[in-house]
């Protein structure tokens, strides 16, 4: 079983003392944190499903225009 990897912001604060500026700044952080993982999982998801529908078409096209180019059948026989 995998394990997840998990990313965590840290804050820039010292000490355990937690002021209104760094609260400000962990916040603002965290929202660019998560605006970004939901641009990158959006992102994924689409050229997830661009190479799910278009590697087929792709490598018939590459085999259309070899050199020798075969027949469309020929292309798509498994001999």
């Amino acid at each position: 079983m995998a394990a997840k990897a998990s990313l965590k912001i840290k804050g820039k604060g010292k000490g355990s003392s937690k002021g209104s500026s760094s609260s400000s700044s962990s916040s603002s952080a965290s929202s660019k944190y998560k605006v970004f993982k939901a641009w990158t999982n959006w992102s994924l998801e689409k050229a997830k499903v661009a190479t799910h529908y278009g590697f087929i078409p792709l490598i018939i096209v590459i085999g259309m225009n070899s050199d020798p180019k075969p027949d469309l059948f020929q292309l798509l026989s498994p001999v």
